[in-house]
C-alpha cells in the first residue's frame, strides 16, 4: 500500500473495503422509507382497540410521495467526453469523470476559442457565475481539463462550463495540478484507455482544543465553496485485449501551492481512505482488491521536472503570442529562470517571429494605403 503523506496523517484510516455499497445503499434507503412510512401511518391511526389489535383499513402507500421528494440535483449529467455529479449547495461538482486516449489528446480544438460560462443544464439559482470568481483571489480550476479534449471543439468547450470548475489556488492550478493532468495524458502513450475522476474535498481540521471541524471559504454572491483539497483517481487499461490487471491510483492534494521538490507519490492515498473522505465509491464495478495493481508500482508516477515544464509552458506562450512584445517577453522570462531554449523552442520562436513580423508589415501597409 502506498505511504500516507504527511498532509493526510491526521485522517482516520478506513481498512474495510466497501463491497456491496450499491446494494447496501438500496437496502438502507428502503429501510429508511419503510420506517418513515410506519411512523407516518402510526400517527394517522386510531388508538389501540380492546385486545391490542388495530382495525383493518386501506393503506395510503403513496402518501409520502404525494407531492414529491426533495431533489438534490446530484444525478449524473453527461457531456461529450465527461460526466459529473453537481453539488447545488456548494456550486461545484462533487465528481467529474473523463476518458482519455491518445486520439482524444490530438486535434485542432483550441482553448482560445472557449469561454467560461454557467452550465445551461444547471438551474441558474444553483449555478456559479464568472463574477463569483473574478477578483476573489482564486482561479477557475478545471476538473476535466480542456487539454484532454483536443479531438473535439464541442468537448473542449463543455469543459469550460462552471459545473466542471472549482475555486483553485492559482499556483496549484498552473503548477502541480497542471503537471498531474499532463501525467494523465502521458499515460496514453503506454495505456490504451485511461479514466480519471477528479473533484473537490472539504476535509476536517483539528483545532487547538483537539476538536475537529469543517470550515471553508465561499466566494462571490453565490457563495461558491472553496475546497481545502482536490482529489484525482486514475484507472488505466493497457489495451482492450490485454490480460494484465488494471492499474489504479488515488491522490489527494491540498488546495495550496506545491513546489517542484514534491513528488506525486507523496500525495497518494489508499482508495478506501478517499472513499471514506468523499462519501463516494470509485469505479464500483471494479474489484479494487483483486483486479487492480498500484499505478505507481507499474508506471512511473513521475511528474514533469522544472526545466522540462518551464520549456513546455514557454512554448505555449510563444504559440499564443499575438505581438512581438509578448513573444520576446516569453523568451526573456525563460532566460530569467536560468533555462536556455532547446532546439524545438528556437525553431518555434523563429517561425512565430516571422509570422508576427509579416502581420506587422501588412498592418502598416494597410494603414498607409
Amino acid at each position: 500500500a502506498p505511504a500516507r503523506p504527511a498532509a493526510m496523517a491526521a485522517l482516520p484510516r478506513h481498512r474495510r473495503f466497501l463491497r456491496g455499497f450499491v446494494c447496501g445503499a438500496a437496502v438502507g434507503a428502503a429501510a429508511s422509507c419503510w420506517a418513515a412510512w410506519r411512523l407516518l401511518r402510526s400517527q394517522s391511526q386510531p388508538e389501540l382497540v380492546r385486545g391490542g389489535a388495530l382495525p383493518e383499513e386501506p393503506v395510503e402507500e403513496s402518501l409520502l410521495e404525494k407531492y414529491g421528494f426533495p431533489e438534490a440535483g446530484t444525478e449524473t449529467r453527461c457531456y461529450t467526453n465527461h460526466a459529473l455529479s453537481y453539488d447545488q449547495a456548494k456550486r461545484v461538482p462533487r465528481w467529474v469523470i473523463e476518458h482519455i486516449s491518445k486520439q482524444k489528446t490530438l486535434g485542432n480544438a483550441d482553448r482560445r476559442h472557449c469561454k467560461f460560462k454557467p452550465d445551461p443544464n444547471i438551474p441558474l439559482m444553483f449555478s456559479a457565475v464568472n463574477e463569483d470568481y473574478l477578483g476573489s483571489g482564486w482561479s477557475r480550476g478545471h476538473m476535466a481539463p480542456a487539454g484532454d479534449n483536443k479531438f473535439s471543439t464541442r468537448a473542449m468547450a463543455e469543459t469550460f462550463y462552471l459545473s466542471n470548475i472549482v475555486p483553485q489556488n492559482y499556483e496549484n492550478n498552473a503548477g502541480f495540478w497542471n503537471r498531474m493532468e499532463m501525467y494523465c495524458r502521458e499515460l496514453t502513450e503506454r495505456f490504451e484507455d485511461v479514466w480519471v475522476v477528479s473533484g473537490p474535498l472539504t476535509l476536517p481540521q483539528t483545532n487547538d482544543d483537539g476538536k475537529k471541524s469543517v470550515t471553508y471559504q465561499v466566494i462571490g454572491k453565490d457563495d461558491v465553496a472553496v475546497p481545502s483539497h482536490l482529489y484525482k483517481v486514475i484507472l488505466a487499461r493497457r489495451s482492450r485485449m490485454s490480460t494484465e490487471p488494471l492499474v489504479l491510483g488515488a491522490f489527494v492534494v491540498p488546495n495550496d501551492p506545491i513546489g517542484f521538490s514534491h513528488q506525486l507519490t507523496e500525495f497518494q492515498v489508499n482508495i478506501e481512505d478517499l472513499e471514506k473522505m468523499s462519501g463516494l465509491v470509485f469505479f464500483p464495478q471494479v474489484d479494487k482488491i483483486k483486479d487492480v495493481k498500484n499505478i505507481c508500482e507499474v508506471d512511473t508516477c513521475k511528474l514533469m521536472g522544472f526545466k522540462e515544464f518551464t520549456l513546455y509552458i514557454t512554448a505555449r506562450k510563444v504559440q499564443s503570442a499575438r505581438t512581438l512584445h509578448q513573444l520576446e517577453k516569453a523568451m526573456s522570462e525563460l532566460r530569467e529562470a536560468g533555462i536556455e531554449p532547446d532546439e524545438y523552442l528556437l525553431k518555434l520562436h523563429k517561425k512565430k517571429e516571422e509570422l508576427l513580423q509579416e502581420k506587422q508589415v501588412a498592418a502598416r501597409e494597410a494603414k498607409a494605403g
